[in-house]
């Protein structure tokens, strides 16, 4: 596996959290959770951030994020689910790394995250069929932005986690 970044992309509730853990306790690499470490450099959760400050401005987060860590390796980044939908930022993960997509069908992800809460564009409309159509509206930037995609429907987390680490260790 090079020294590149893997950057895990998709859909809320896709697993990149849990696999990005996976993937760097099995790899060795430092795990770096997107919107932990935005949230915790404004001193507010992302609902507060959108709630306050709104959407447009945590893109903006996002990509600044993405640009501070254009020159780190070695690092498995569990991205925010909108982070594939600007071009910049696809533009800084490829520049610094493998970008992996998560896959998950929205039955999948209802069930994930259904309880959760911290969902904020899905505020008042958690349901299967809302799921499916904002899957649907950013499947398009996620497939452009993939290097490779790894489904995770019915699979363990360390099922995927290898996927991922397979995948990228060919690149």
């Amino acid at each position: 596996m090079n020294g590149g970044n893997i950057f895990l992309i998709g859909f809320m509730g896709c697993g990149k959290s849990a696999v990005g853990r996976a993937v760097a306790e099995m790899t060795g690499r430092h795990l770096i959770e997107m919107d932990d470490a935005i949230a915790e450099a404004e001193g507010m959760s992302v609902p507060e951030i959108f709630e306050t400050k709104g959407e447009p401005y945590f893109r903006d987060l996002e990509t600044r994020f993405l640009e501070k860590l254009a020159d780190k390796r070695g690092c498995v980044v569990s991205c925010g689910g909108g982070a594939a939908m600007r071009a910049e930022n696809v533009h800084q993960m490829k520049r610094s790394g493998s970008v992996v997509l998560l896959t998950a069908k929205p039955e999948t992800v209802y069930e994930r995250i259904h309880s959760a809460g911290g969902r904020p564009v899905l505020a008042g409309r958690m349901n299967v069929g809302a799921i499916r159509a904002l899957m649907d509206q950013r499947r398009p930037f996620y497939e452009e932005a993939a290097d490779r995609t790894v489904a995770t429907d019915g699979r363990t987390v360390k099922e995927v986690a290898g996927d991922v680490i397979s995948c990228c260790s060919q690149a």
